[in-house]
């Protein structure tokens, strides 16, 4: 471990660093599966992660950690447009900030303090000799300073290319080395044409087709109106009538005009990275898709294909995207294109996982 990024990459994998030594960050963030949840966990079926415990449920689906390094710091434009930062509601500002958090997290890794962290970090030999010899000798001085080198050897590591390889089917194709099929190449067209289904006004980082290095989304936030998650609800011990009221919730951003929003997740490795939402609501890729369409004109997107039902009321019904959410009427047959394409954003360690 000569470098912040070995020894990051050997953070990511210490249980000693959740106080149960049984939870890591691979556990909710798997190389397996693109940097999601590898959990299924019964009646919540991978919607939210157990904690560190053995039994805490959080409320909100683990996003995947995939391009994470393209996400631009939290920050609130003059037109009063919040963009960046990360989890679902931004409240970290910077990658650097987001990995302090699920440490300390009560019902995630549950470590209670700094101090007790930097006091496992130097149970390790192979720690003791790499702190002083990639952040200098007095680095384990004092508590701040040791905690602030762990947070920037993880943050190194996930700016690596482990997380963002840029070899998906469609990264291939820019570069001439794959083609895509004329369905896929249809889907594409309608994903980023102006008067297709929309999808790139808010996931794509570029707003062009054939854009290379897009994180297909624009890292600003929305209300979809996403309904409750009842299931994750009633098994991890939230407060009856309960609601998560996303961006507002970030001391940042406690304001009403962001009530309900949450952070445009990217679409890349999005045909393995479901449960979908940002709090897995939906199972599959299609209802998801569905769900996104059914402001727009037409029968497509109206019935939940999970539930054969119209969708559930939204859990926090204030400032809706409605406008966003519009699209021109399509078909059966231009959603399968549009699915067919987004599967093409599959980093090439996970294409065998993908459901042809």
């Amino acid at each position: 471990m000569r470098t912040p990024i070995e020894l990051g990459r050997a953070l990511f994998a210490d249980r000693n660093l959740s106080f149960s030594r049984k939870q890591n960050c691979v556990s909710c963030h798997s190389p397996e599966l693109a940097f999601t949840d590898p959990r299924a966990l019964g009646d919540v079926q991978g919607a939210v992660s157990r904690g560190g415990d053995g039994h805490s449920l959080g409320d909100r689906n683990s996003p995947t950690l995939s391009y994470i390094m393209m996400t631009p710091p939290f920050h609130i434009s003059a037109e009063h447009t919040a963009a960046g930062g990360m989890f679902w509601d931004g409240r970290a500002r910077t990658i650097t900030d987001q990995v302090r958090v699920p440490i300390l997290n009560p019902i995630e890794m549950g470590m209670p303090n700094e101090a007790s962290v930097v006091a496992r970090l130097r149970e390790s030999a192979d720690y003791q000799a790499a702190f002083p010899e990639i952040f200098g000798p007095g680095v384990w001085d004092d508590t701040p300073k040791a905690f602030a080198a762990l947070q920037t050897a993880l943050a190194s590591y996930l700016k690596t290319s482990d997380f963002a390889p840029f070899d998906s089917r469609y990264d291939k194709s820019l570069r001439g080395e794959a083609a895509l099929s004329q369905n896929e190449a249809r889907g594409r067209d309608l994903f980023f044409a102006a008067n297709g289904a929309g999808c790139s006004r808010c996931h794509s980082s570029t707003g062009v087709a054939d854009s290379r290095n897009d994180a297909f989304t624009n890292f600003r936030y929305y209300n979809l109106g996403v309904p409750e998650n009842v299931a994750v609800r009633r098994l991890n011990g939230s407060a009856a009538q309960r609601v998560d009221h996303g961006l507002m919730q970030n001391p940042a951003a406690n304001d009403p005009t962001y009530d309900g929003a949450f952070k445009v997740p990217t679409l890349r490795n999005i045909a393995v990275t479901g449960p979908y939402m940002h709090n897995g609501a939906f199972q599959e890729l299609r209802t998801a898709v569905l769900f996104h369409l059914r402001f727009s004109a037409g029968s497509v997107g109206k019935i939940n294909p999970e539930t054969g039902t119209a969708w559930n009321a939204p859990e926090d019904g204030t400032n809706l995207a409605t406008s966003d959410l519009k699209a021109r009427p399509l078909s059966d047959a231009d959603v399968d294109a549009l699915i067919a394409f987004l599967k093409t954003l599959t980093d090439r360690a996970y294409e065998s996982l993908v459901d042809n």
